[in-house]
């Protein structure tokens, strides 16, 4: 029960943490607009044409899978070091197999979707 106990109160400390930030934040910002804190800043210069341009889907769906596979790095290199040194058994390498299947399996859709191909 006390485990419990510790979980609530940690869960309770964490959110009241995020509200506090987030209300202190929202109490001292300024909130004056004026006609140059709306513009684009491109680095100082002064924006040329309408700053609302649209974006090709691609470049997001592009963004979007390097993200996942960036992640999967993240998740596979540690995996794959700490497996050279200490061999964990079966059971380790087949959830890596998993995990990686299940996102070829995902790359493999977007490909079929057509989702890599820049027209």
């Amino acid at each position: 029960m006390e485990e419990q106990v510790m979980i609530a109160a940690l869960i309770i400390v964490g959110a009241a943490f995020a509200c506090a930030g987030l209300g202190l934040s929202w109490l001292i910002s300024p909130t004056k607009p004026t006609k140059d804190k709306g513009l684009t800043y491109e680095c100082g210069v002064k924006p040329i044409g309408k700053p609302w341009i649209r974006f090709r889907p691609g470049y997001f769906v592009y963004a979007i899978l390097f993200i996942i596979f960036d992640i999967e790095i993240v998740f596979l290199f540690p995996w794959a070091v700490a497996t050279a040194y200490v061999m964990t058994g079966w059971f380790i390498i087949i959830e890596m197999i998993i995990f990686v299947t299940i996102l070829l399996a995902g790359l493999a859709y977007a490909w079929k979707e057509g989702a890599l191909s820049w027209h």
